[in-house]
This record gives C-alpha cells, structure tokens and sequence, in this order.
C-alpha cells in the first residue's frame, strides 16, 4: 500500500476535482443533499477503479478504463441535472479536456522539482484549485451562457477531446508517451486554452453590447415617455393659460369696477352704488388662486384642485416652488398633473362611507421634495418595482412618464401603500 500511495494521492484528487468540476459546471436539478451523495457515488466508483490498476501497476490501463468509466457514470447521473444532452455533454466534454490539461502539466512540470511523484500530487492540487476558483468567481455566467449555445462551440471542445483521447487511446504505455509527446501536447493545450478564452472573450464582448444596446433603449423609451406625457401637458397647459387670462381680465375689470364704486360712493350716490353692487353678484368670475410661484405649476394645481373641487373632494396644498428651477418647469408641471390626476381618480374610486382627500406639499431643501397623499381602494397594489399597477389597458403612461423625470434627473421616487392610504414622494 505504501508503494501505490503516491498514485493513490493522485488519484484522489484527481477524481475529487472532476466530481467538484462537474458540480460547477452543471445545474442540479434536486437539493443539495441528493447532489452530494450522488457526486459521492461516482467519486466512490472511479476510486475503485483507480485503486485497482494501481494495485496492478498499469497506469495505461487506467487512463483508458477512466476514459470509459468517467463516462459511464456521467451519463448515469445526467437525469440528476437540469441541463439537457448536448448542453451536458459539452460540459462533459469540457471538463474532461481540464482533466487532460492538468494531468498532463502537472506529470511534465514534476519530472523537473524534487520528488517527482509528490511534486505531481501538488502541482494537481494548484492547477485544478486554479480552475475552479476561476470558474467559480469569473466565467461561471459567461460559462452558462456557452452552454445554453452549445451549437456553436461544440465542435471546438469536441476538437480538443478527440485529441487529447487520441494520444491516450493509441499510446502503449501512457508514462512514455508523455514524455515523448511533450511539445505536441503542450501545444494542443495552448491552443484548448486560447480557444476556450476566446469563447468566454467574445461572450463578454457580447453581453457588453448587449447591455449598452438595452440601456440605450431604455434611454429612448424613457424619452419617449417624456416626450408623449409633455405633448399630453402642453395641450392641458394651453387650456390652463387661457383660464389664467380669462381671470387676469376679470381682475383688471374688477380695478376699474372699485375705482366707479368709489367715486359713486364719494359723490353720495349710495342708491346707484348698490345697484352696481347687485349688478356685480350676478356675474361671477373664476378667481385664481397662486399656490406657488412657479407659473406651470401653478396652472397644473389650479386645474387639478379645481376638478378635485368639483368632486367634492378636499384639498391641502402648501407648495413652495419658485420661478426659477435647476429643471424643466415644463416636465414638472406634467408630473404634478399626472399625480395629482391619478389622486382625483383614486379617491372617485372610493366607496361610499370612506372618506376621500388630496394633500399635496412641497418643501425646497436645495432639492424640491414633493409629496402627495390620498386614500385608495384595497386592492391597489405596487408592482415588484415597487411602482402602481395599472388597471385598465393604456394606462400607466403617465406613471411611466414620471419614473423617466425622475431618472432624467437622478432623483429618487418612492411609492407606498399603509393602511388604504397611497403616497407617492418625489426627490428632484
């Protein structure tokens, strides 16, 4: 037994790093348990195997009965993974071509360290710790993602194998041919190493592309979304200037109506003031209210409040936002209107016996920090984004066209729903 113990070690940790390679590269299908014992199946039986030929003396023998048990067992547990037969079979045939390349570096490079024999033990261990911790932390994703294409890499890892098992297959005794066949081998595994890292280079590169592509969508589509939500404002806004003329020419009217009432009053014609006091109660005027110094948005909450009004539904509004802002008074005017719409209609949603309100506030702390509050039905509900659902098909554009302002602007938005009560809070 001492004889063997250093082809033993090697067998160990050999088979033990195939069984660990084989659980990186594939996706098992039951738990962790079930997968353990099944890898301490075949760990066991290629074990078995080894000691065998060790005992025997015959180190050609064992590489080609490996060659075919190794196999056998993979196959055998393949149902226990998720992947189908050719993705398993490339990472099969990959981890068998990692098993040749440390194999035979490992034998070349300890025939020039001391103790050959345990050198090739250690030079295993680096080299197959080297693999996995690579495969493991870096290239595992780009890995999978080779696997889900197999079609196109195949042939490449299939190349390799062929190679490697040829060498193995012809050759009289393994430990010469090794030797003999030392540059030709490390050249095959030159190029094995090139080809598979310009497989994971490429990948890379690809979901690279991929993701600037995605992102530049996303971009476009945000823009989008601003661009029809601002269309959408601009014909809300036109209707909003018209009402604020309407009410700047009824407050210019109600200047020269003062100044008549006074010189009647002043003359002592009380009867003719009274008359055109009882003349003026019958014709009313809309009278605008300023809730902030910023003249869009002041429109937009002057309309909305209104509605709100016309619903019977109370309004809190304090707003502190100035006419000269770090943003688009535009674009904020038209996600003040979206709020503010999508508050009116959750509160005409409400039943009967529950109370329905509007409170809305802003305060400027450098940044403005917007807030709106109103009750809602139970059944509203955030998406996993944390953003509202919409009901009805064609909705939500205006949700949307919000979510693009605030990332335009690297702001911060949050939605929340507590106790049927629905706030929404804006940092900009």
């Amino acid at each position: 037994m001492i004889e063997i113990f250093p082809d033993l070690l090697r067998g160990i940790i050999s088979t033990t790093a195939n069984v660990l390679l084989m659980a990186s590269l594939l996706q098992p299908k039951y738990s962790k348990k079930v997968t353990l014992l099944t890898m301490l199946g075949v760990l066991a039986a290629d074990l078995g195997t080894a000691i065998y030929c060790y005992l025997s003396g015959n180190l050609t023998l064992l590489s080609k009965l490996d060659i075919i048990l190794f196999a056998v067992l993979c196959i055998a547990v393949r149902p226990m993974f998720k992947d189908n037969f050719m993705q398993w079979l490339f990472s099969y045939i990959t981890l068998q071509n990692i098993s040749d390349t440390v194999i035979i570096l490992s034998f070349l490079g300890s025939r020039h360290l001391p103790y050959p024999a345990y050198a090739n033990s250690l030079l295993r261990i680096v080299l197959f710790g080297t693999f996995l911790l690579v495969l493991l932390r870096y290239v595992r994703p780009l890995y999978r993602q080779a696997v889900e294409h197999w079609t196109t890499y195949f042939t490449v890892a299939l190349g390799l194998y062929i190679t490697f098992n040829y060498y193995v297959l012809t050759a009289d005794d393994v430990v010469v041919m090794l030797a003999e066949q030392a540059i030709p081998l490390i050249l095959v595994i030159f190029i094995g190493l090139a080809a598979y890292g310009s497989i994971l280079l490429s990948l890379k590169n690809l979901q690279r592309e991929f993701r600037v592509k995605e992102e530049n969508q996303k971009i476009q589509a945000e823009q989008e979304y601003l661009q029809l939500a601002a269309g959408n404002m601009s014909q809300r806004l036109e209707l909003m200037v018209e009402v604020s003329a309407q009410n700047s020419r009824a407050a210019h009217d109600r200047r020269h109506f003062n100044n008549i009432l006074l010189e009647l009053l002043e003359q002592g014609k009380t009867g003719e003031a009274s008359a055109l006091l009882q003349s003026q109660n019958q014709t009313t005027h809309e009278i605008s209210k300023v809730y902030c110094e910023n003249p869009a948005v002041n429109a937009a909450v002057c309309h909305y409040a209104g509605l709100a009004e016309q619903e019977s539904i109370p309004t809190d509004i304090e707003l502190d936002i100035s006419t000269k802002l770090a943003l688009d008074s535009l674009e904020l005017a038209m996600v003040v209107s979206n709020l503010m719409e999508n508050a009116i209609s959750a509160c005409r949603r409400l039943p009967r016996n529950q109370a329905s309100y509007l409170r809305f506030t802003c305060r400027s702390v450098g940044r403005l920090l917007l807030e709106i509050e109103n009750p809602c039905t139970e059944d509203t509900v955030l998406d996993e984004k944390g953003y509202p659902i919409a009901r009805e098909e064609g909705h939500g554009i205006g949700t949307k066209g919000v979510i693009a302002f605030v990332k335009k602007y690297d702001g911060e938005l949050l939605y929340k729903i507590e106790k049927s009560v629905f706030r929404v809070r804006i940092l900009v």
